[in-house]
C-alpha cells in the first residue's frame, strides 16, 4: 500500500489514478468514497470543508481496502488519513504500507488550481480555506506517526506538468524498491 498525501488541489488524485493505471494498483480515494454514498448529511459536510466522522471513514476505508487487497493485492490509498486518529486507527490495522508519498504545493497555486477545477465542495473560499487549514492542522502529526511506526514519507514537488510530477513520484517508488 501508498499514502499520497496533499492538500486540496495537490494532485493527488489524479497522480493515484495514473499510477492505478500504469501499475494495475487499486486508487482509493476517501473524498470519492464518501461523494459515491450521495449521502445529504455527508454531502454538507463535505460541502463545509470540515471532515466527515471519522467512524464512518474509517469503516469505509477498512471495507474498500478489504475488498482491494482481494482484487489486487496493492492499494493507493488517496486523501486518508486525514485526521489524527485515522493515522492512529491506519497503523494500529497493520496493513503493510511501503511508502507515503507527500505532493508539495504552494498555497498560490493551490487556490488556482482548486477555482479552475470548481468541484461543489470547492466553490467557496470559506470551504476552501477550511480544507487546506485542516490538512495544515494535522499533517505534522500524522507525518510523525507514520515516521515513528517505521513507513518511510517522501516530499516530492508536485509542481508542473502532470507528467513531470509523476516522474518524481515514479522516482521515490524506485528508491524505495516498490516497482
Amino acid at each position: 500500500m501508498v499514502i499520497i498525501f496533499g492538500p486540496a488541489g495537490s494532485g493527488k488524485s489524479l497522480q493515484g489514478q495514473i499510477l492505478s493505471a500504469r501499475l494495475g494498483w487499486r486508487w482509493l480515494s476517501a473524498g470519492q468514497l464518501l461523494r459515491d454514498l450521495k449521502d445529504h448529511e455527508i454531502s454538507k459536510v463535505q460541502h463545509s470543508g470540515a471532515l466527515v466522522d471519522s467512524d464512518i471513514v474509517n469503516k469505509l476505508i477498512a471495507k474498500a481496502i478489504k475488498k482491494s487487497r482481494e482484487d489486487t493485492g496493492q492499494v493507493i490509498l488517496d486523501g486518508y488519513p486525514r485526521e489524527i486518529s485515522q493515522a492512529e486507527w491506519l497503523v494500529e490495522q497493520g496493513y503493510p504500507i511501503s511508502l507515503a508519498v507527500v505532493l508539495d504545493v504552494p498555497k498560490t497555486e493551490l487556490l488556482k488550481r482548486l477555482y479552475i477545477r470548481g468541484r461543489a465542495d470547492d466553490l467557496s473560499r470559506e470551504a476552501i480555506e477550511e480544507r487546506l487549514g485542516v490538512f495544515d492542522r494535522d499533517f505534522r502529526t500524522i507525518r510523525q506517526i507514520l515516521t515513528d511506526s517505521q513507513i518511510p514519507v517522501v516530499d516530492v514537488n508536485g509542481v508542473g506538468t502532470v507528467g513531470e510530477v509523476h516522474d518524481r513520484i515514479i522516482e521515490e517508488f524506485e528508491k524505495c524498491n516498490i516497482i
